[in-house]
Parts: C-alpha cells; sequence; structure tokens
C-alpha cells in the first residue's frame, strides 16, 4: 500500500528535483508563472477542437488520457513550485477564496425548476465573475 501523498510532500520533492540538477535560479516567479501558462496551453490544445460531448468522454481512450493526466501534472507542478517559491499556502489559499466566494455569491433560496442555472443581478445568466476584469479569459471555477 503507498503512503497518502500530501501538498508539502510533493513540494519537496519537486525543490530537491530541481536542487539536484542546480535550477533553481531558473525557478523565478515569472519564469514559473510562464512555465504554468504553456502548461495549460498543452491541456488546452487536446481539448480545443472536441465537442462538448467528446471532452466528456476524452478519459475513455487511453491515449488521450494518459496525455491529459500529463498535463494536469505538469500544470499542478509548476503551480505548487510557484507556491513555493512565493511563501503561499495552496490549499488555505484556495479554502479562503471558497470562503470569499460563498459570501459573495450565497446560495439562492430555491433553484429554478427547469434545473437551468441561477440569473445573475442583472438578469443574466449567471457566470463565474473574473475580479475586476469584468470577467472572461481567466475566470477561475471559484470565481475572482
Amino acid at each position: 500500500m503507498t503512503e497518502p501523498l500530501d501538498v508539502a510532500q510533493l513540494q519537496r520533492r519537486l525543490a530537491e528535483f530541481a536542487a539536484a540538477r542546480n535550477w533553481q535560479p531558473y525557478h523565478t516567479p515569472k519564469n514559473l508563472v510562464a512555465a504554468l501558462s504553456v502548461e495549460a496551453s498543452e491541456l488546452v490544445e487536446i481539448f480545443q477542437w472536441l465537442t462538448p460531448e467528446e471532452s466528456d468522454r476524452v478519459m475513455d481512450d487511453p491515449g488521450t488520457a494518459h496525455r491529459v493526466r500529463d498535463e494536469v501534472a505538469d500544470v499542478l507542478a509548476y503551480l505548487l513550485q510557484l507556491c513555493e517559491v512565493l511563501g503561499i499556502d495552496p490549499l488555505a489559499a484556495l479554502a479562503a477564496k471558497i470562503e470569499r466566494n460563498e459570501q459573495r455569491f450565497p446560495r439562492p433560496e430555491e433553484a429554478p425548476p427547469t434545473g437551468e442555472p441561477t440569473r445573475g443581478p442583472s438578469g443574466g445568466q449567471a457566470r463565474e465573475p473574473s475580479g475586476d476584469r469584468g470577467g472572461g479569459a481567466g475566470d477561475g471555477p471559484v470565481g475572482d
């Protein structure tokens, strides 16, 4: 049986891997963010021309599933390294973000009978906000 993984353990392994190869001078916040963006783009590339239905089944094909897992791992690796360099606890940051969004966007009293998403304050379809940018690219799974 394998030992459960935790974020700190993974961050240590990534730091040790980089240190053994003398890569630390290159692991600046700027470089790590750029690498994170490149890896996220490689993940997007897998899904780029799929229909929504095809994207739902992407893990059914072993070759594609392997590519998705690898790109997710690359994105997570660079994100964890960035958090380490900046002194951010990624789990605490995520928990705080969810808490802020739960306060900012309280649960509707009653879900619409059609199963449609709730409407935003302007009457338009609700969507996840993106901070002061007004929405759009970069919207995260936990709002702004």
